[in-house]
């Protein structure tokens, strides 16, 4: 496995949104290491993107951080309940980035099941069982990650992203979810997820 460093993040947006499946979300926490494959991705265009928080150029502290170099987590705290992950891409002062819909749990899952539902595997009903991380709330939740790692650099030892070996799987390319506001931004085809995966959230 190798942890992807800062030239990953500072491509085009949207390549990076695509080759972003499949790698390995990696949190360092409490004593314990969680990894997950990542499996559905957004990408958010920032400036002329009616969908991106910073859109026409909107600068505020929850969103500053959009704002920052490439392979920075950007963590927003969303309808009283969630959290989401999202990664900075492309440039400095060019508010872009990717958010974390989904991902499968390939290492500590115990643990990483215990964060989400704070029960056991064996406690799970089937309900929870096709729920543990099918959604951008519900990972941060499974990973443990919260707005404290607002601002953390993907390229250092806590949070990070690391390559899988190869794998070979089709990448879908449709609409982005819950974005109803945005006008003709909701038709754009930037969300990217794994075909056949069971861990997306919507197919």
């Amino acid at each position: 496995m190798k942890k992807l460093g800062r030239e990953f993040y500072s491509k085009d947006t949207l390549v990076v949104a695509k080759e972003l499946l499949g790698k390995i979300l990696v949190h360092k926490t409490e004593g314990k290491t969680l990894k997950a494959k990542i499996v559905e991705t957004e990408a958010y265009l920032g400036l002329n993107d009616k969908a991106a928080h910073s859109y026409g150029g909107k600068v505020t502290n929850r969103i500053k951080t959009m704002y920052d170099k490439p392979g920075i987590a950007y963590v927003y705290f969303i309808w009283g309940k969630h959290y989401c992950l999202n990664v900075i891409t492309k440039k400095e002062g060019i508010p872009e980035g990717v958010l974390i819909r989904a991902f499968e749990p390939i290492e500590n899952i115990n643990q990483i099941v215990l964060y989400r539902f704070n029960k056991s595997i064996e406690e799970l009903n089937r309900y929870e069982k096709n729920n543990i991380s099918n959604g951008p709330g519900k990972l941060t939740k499974a990973m443990n990650i919260d707005i404290k790692l607002n601002g953390e650099d993907l390229c250092k030892e806590k949070l990070y992203i690391e390559t899988e070996k190869d794998s070979d799987f089709n990448i879908i390319e449709t609409t982005r979810i819950g974005i109803d506001y945005a006008e003709e931004a909701i038709d754009y085809d930037y969300r990217f997820y794994i075909e056949n995966n069971s861990y997306v959230s919507r197919l």
